[in-house]
């Protein structure tokens, strides 16, 4: 697959204000001209050049309004007509988890079962005793015949190193025997609430692990150190900044992760933008100290929290109103948090009363239906408020609901990648007429609903390029439909840039900080090599 273009440099700046000019007023350290900058901001939408004096946007016009900024200091960027954006602001990763992928072993590309346990084989080799192998993203459509890894494939490799590589949705791991037995996982272990224990003919369990069911494994799995934690970290601001990802908003990070985000803020090495939405299973947490949405600076925000509905479409535990086409007799997975549902009623009216951003999974069309219930209900209970609900995926969607979407306000946090990734297998899951509502983003946005876009990743890769691609396109990656799957979603290269950086910039209550280039708006901008209005999507 050919993605549209890509990143040239990104200008992430701090510059201090030169000292000591003469002028009446003050120079500008920074100046990009002669760029065709497309600015996300509908008053003034196109200019030719941006000048920049400490961290923000002074001046946006033509090159000699712009040049009125220049002083004997400016640094000066000559973009020889090259497009300049809005840094892209990722509205849904897992920052921590995808820095650590970039190091554990690489499964999503092994296209066999044999290929699988070749890697993790030759993972055990260089890893030390008493030490886990970890992470994978291993996906097991790509396998011919489609088929669940278990843990006979990779016990003779392993024999003295545990194993829980997950699937790369993050809804479903594999461990091994070693594994099963340290976390005491046997025939007897019953399935938990919210979870499954995938199980062979005789009842004993083959290593994969469902949703709640992976916590077997993951308590017994030493956590993070802190200097484990900051390489991740640094592994991942490097990648987000090679692809022009200027902010993130990270999904259900732990306490200790943020420690690191301030810790690297303080030194002056947080190189990205982080609004973080810790479990909303803590959300007393931050209600207690009277910590509000947004809470923070420009580096790192607090102040949301992510819940979970379902599961996930791929390894068969989102949440629908009917069971799936190929499993007829699995009626599906409300998350643990879910049951009982009120329970996360509570959570979110405790959230909301103390002036907290509600951010939740929701992938199957029920999940997303309950999670609509829910928001009333919290209105219902609150009044009207800016509260920028938010459903992350909004997925698989019953007919019924777009309209409830719009009148509640509620933000489709969406990952187009997703669409051109699951749109491979989705329609044999759950029909053509539930595939018809699946990354529905132009129904969303012919309703009236605020589109924010993001990646998952690491469930899918961080390269905005791929999003661009993925949203202009739906051509799956099979490469079965060129022109797109369900086309009638595509979205405009211009609506997917304004959702991917206005769009999740609004999400993360920073619309008037970032998100357009406009002056008095932090600098954050990506320079690409191609212009990508004018380039062919499919190229």
């Amino acid at each position: 697959m050919k993605v549209v273009t890509s990143v040239l440099s990104v200008f992430f700046l701090l510059f201090l204000a030169a000292s000591g000019q003469s002028q009446s007023k003050p120079a500008a350290d920074l100046i990009v001209n002669n760029a065709k900058v497309w600015t996300v901001d509908k008053l003034h939408p196109r200019a030719q050049a941006v000048a920049v004096l400490g961290e923000r946007i002074v001046a946006v016009g033509s090159i000699a309004e712009v040049n009125a900024w220049r002083g004997p200091n400016t640094r000066v960027i000559a973009a020889a007509g090259k497009l300049l954006l809005p840094g892209f602001n990722d509205s849904h990763v897992h920052f921590v988890s995808g820095g650590a992928q970039l190091d554990n072993v690489q499964l999503n590309d092994a296209t066999s079962p044999e290929e699988f346990a070749r890697r993790i084989g030759a993972r055990t080799k260089n890893t030390a005793k008493g030490e886990w192998i970890l992470g994978g993203d291993w996906d097991e459509t790509k396998w011919n015949p489609t088929q669940l890894p278990t843990k006979e494939l990779i016990d003779p490799v392993t024999p003295d190193t545990p194993v829980f590589v997950n699937r790369y949705d993050g809804h479903m791991a594999l461990a091994n025997s070693l594994a099963l037995r340290m976390a005491g996982v046997s025939a007897k272990t019953p399935d938990p609430p919210g979870g499954t224990i995938v199980r062979d003919a005789q009842g004993n369990p083959t290593g994969a692990l469902k949703d709640a069911a992976m916590e077997y494994v993951n308590k017994v799995i030493p956590p993070l150190t802190h200097e484990q934690r900051l390489l991740a970290v640094k592994r991942a601001l490097a990648h987000a900044a090679s692809f022009g990802v200027t902010s993130v908003q990270d999904m259900n990070p732990e306490y200790a992760d943020i420690a690191v985000f301030s810790e690297l803020l303080q030194r002056g090495e947080l190189t990205a933008r982080i609004y973080a939405a810790p479990f909303i299973m803590r959300v007393d947490d931050q209600a207690k100290i009277g910590i509000r949405h947004a809470f923070g600076g420009p580096y790192l925000r607090i102040g949301a929290l992510k819940g979970y509905a379902d599961g996930s479409l791929g390894s068969a535990t989102a949440y629908f109103f009917d069971p799936f086409t190929d499993q007829p007799s699995n009626h599906v997975l409300l998350s643990d948090e879910m049951q009982p549902v009120s329970v996360m009623r509570d959570r979110m009216m405790t959230a909301d009363a103390a002036g907290l951003q509600l951010c939740t999974h929701a992938i199957g069309d029920q999940a997303v239906s309950i999670i609509l219930d829910l928001y009333s209900d919290v209105v219902k209970a609150h009044g009207e408020a800016d509260r920028r609900f938010r459903i992350e995926h909004a997925q698989h969607m019953a007919a019924k609901d777009f309209y409830r979407f719009a009148q509640l306000q509620v933000i489709a946090s969406v990952q187009p990648y997703h669409a051109i990734d699951d749109g491979r297998w989705a329609e044999k899951r759950i029909g053509h007429d539930r595939a018809s509502r699946t990354y529905a983003f132009r129904t969303f946005l012919n309703h009236g609903v605020r589109l924010a876009l993001g990646t998952d990743w690491n469930v899918a890769p961080l390269n905005p390029m791929l999003t661009v691609y993925a949203a202009a396109t739906r051509a799956t990656l099979d490469g079965k439909n060129p022109n797109g799957r369900f086309p009638e979603q595509k979205l405009t290269v211009e609506e997917t840039v304004e959702a991917y950086t206005m769009g999740s910039a609004y999400a993360e209550f920073q619309e008037k900080e970032k998100g357009s280039i406009s002056p008095g708006k932090l600098a954050d901008m990506v320079l690409l090599s191609d212009n990508i209005f004018s380039t062919d999507p499919t190229k």
